[in-house]
């Protein structure tokens, strides 16, 4: 009976954790490739952004990240805005707070040392 009770809780242990995956998305842009994702599921409050950017025209690039909730009937305009902290080889990192759950618009803004600021765009959903 005790064998049959672990086997059941490290079943049940397993499929939390496969539904616990990290999170990663791609954001649209014609210039590159951009990629954020997390290393714990997004959940409301704040939470640790990673955001990887292609290419060598984009070393050394500043990146901010917006996220943003449109006002609707009965709520307020929602924003959390962050400069990235370069972490090296295209990769930064930003803490966001998503303060509800509901479908949050990002905005990644690239502004390359040369050239032209560039906006990645996507949606996700907590």
């Amino acid at each position: 009976m005790k064998t049959i009770a672990k086997i059941f809780i490290i079943a049940i242990l397993g499929v939390s954790l496969l539904q616990a995956a990290a999170f990663e998305k791609q954001a649209k842009t014609r210039a590159t490739k951009v990629v954020i994702s997390s290393q714990k599921p997004l959940t409301t409050g704040n939470n640790t952004i990673n955001i990887s950017v292609a290419g060598e025209k984009f070393a050394g690039s500043s990146v901010s990240i917006k996220v943003f909730m449109p006002a609707m009937p009965g709520m307020p305009y929602m924003e959390s805005v962050a400069d990235a902290k370069n972490m090296g080889n295209g990769k930064y990192t930003a803490d966001v707070n998503l303060a509800m759950s509901g479908t949050w618009q990002v905005h990644i803004f690239i502004t390359p040392k040369t050239g032209k600021k560039i906006r990645a765009k996507t949606s996700i959903n907590i």
